[in-house]
């Protein structure tokens, strides 16, 4: 059997080890042994080099909301403060985004970060416009606003103070604990209905959840997070996503866990490989589970017609056939079993007072 080289970047706190060429890129480079050592010493050289950092650049973003009309997805509204995510989770369906800025969506993703500095006022003059219809605001659907710059940068911090304001209904999606910093001002907009939380957890393999999403919060530390918030009086709920077949199959143990964490919603999508996603979770798989990943693809090629992935509205998140059917049975029955989504989300758009943003711009 052929011998895997394991990039030391790969094992070291990064997701993809790799410059993954986008599918905007003219020329791709391959490496070429010319017999005499070249590609040897390179991977020394790899090995020997410390992982790379994580560099923020800013951008000053035209507008801060995202309209969304996917009949699929529960939400009009979007709000991600970061593009990139340095959580580097390999099945994050966000990747292919980092193609449009030229960047690669593998290493780049999860080390070349965008921030939007003025994302905050931004979004206080669009929620002042008179044209701005109240709804949930989904955050961190595409990258976590909670990832580890957050704690540095504060944006995610700035964007709340306005919603807080305003009055305005929210729901964050994160795997971070960093989330546990903003309850003095979530607990009070849960009290008005105004805010709700879900925390991912993928898998409670504390070694799987290493490689699968390096530099998210250990699962122990997410449950932790589910228990603080739902002791401050805030909604919260739990997602089981993605379910990737023979990899995290531990999907009913993480929502008994969560339930007794206090989540009291849950949801779940099955793995999706878009664009170049799907060769780059190809080498993951055969870096970390080569004895499987001829099994674990043909499950996800069975759930997606045949092909590694189906963009079809209709099945993208949840899948189609025998395998589809089987997950779903297992988390409709686990929900059930425990009591979850029984509770509405709360949403409240009453409350909205874009008249207090309007005050304060009138002042300057």
């Amino acid at each position: 059997m052929k011998s895997v080289h394991i990039p030391i970047q790969a094992i070291k706190g990064r997701g993809i080890s790799h410059h993954q060429p986008h599918r905007f890129e003219r020329d791709a480079r391959e490496a070429f042994d010319d017999g005499w050592g070249a590609l040897d010493g390179a991977a020394r050289a790899r090995d020997e080099a410390p992982p790379p950092a994580t560099e923020v650049s800013w951008e000053d973003c035209r507008s801060a909301i995202t309209h969304n009309d996917s009949p699929d997805i529960g939400f009009q509204l979007g709000l991600n403060p970061y593009r990139g995510c340095e959580h580097g989770c390999v099945y994050c369906y966000a990747r292919p985004s980092h193609s449009f800025l030229n960047l690669s969506p593998g290493l780049d993703f999860e080390t070349k970060l965008i921030a939007k500095r003025n994302i905050a006022t931004v979004l206080r003059r669009e929620l002042a416009s008179p044209r701005h219809v109240p709804g949930l605001l989904a955050i961190g659907t595409v990258t976590d606003a909670y990832q580890p710059v957050e704690r540095e940068h504060r944006l995610m911090r700035g964007v709340l103070e306005v919603l807080a304001e305003a009055r305005h209904p929210l729901a964050i999606v994160t795997k971070g604990s960093g989330v546990e910093r903003d309850i003095d001002l979530l607990a009070p907009m849960a009290a008005q209905g105004l805010a709700a939380v879900y925390v991912t957890i993928t898998t409670l393999d504390p070694k799987l959840s290493r490689i699968l999403e390096p530099r998210a919060a250990a699962p122990h530390r997410r449950l932790r997070t589910l228990r603080r918030l739902a002791d401050a009086g805030i909604p919260v709920g739990v997602s089981v996503a993605p379910q990737i077949p023979f990899i995290n199959d531990d999907m009913e143990q993480v929502l008994e866990a969560a339930w007794d964490a206090g989540a009291r919603r849950a949801f779940y999508t099955v793995l999706r490989l878009p664009w170049e996603l799907s060769p780059m979770f190809r080498q993951w798989l055969d870096l970390h589970y080569p004895d499987r990943a001829l099994r674990v693809m043909a499950r996800v090629q069975e759930m997606r017609g045949g092909k590694d992935y189906d963009a079809d509205f209709a099945q993208r998140m949840k899948g189609r056939g025998v395998w589809a059917d089987l997950i779903r049975q297992r988390f409709d029955k686990t929900c059930a079993r425990l009591g979850f989504n029984t509770e509405r989300e709360p949403l409240d758009t009453s409350r909205f007072r874009p008249q207090a943003l309007r005050a304060q711009q009138e002042l300057f």
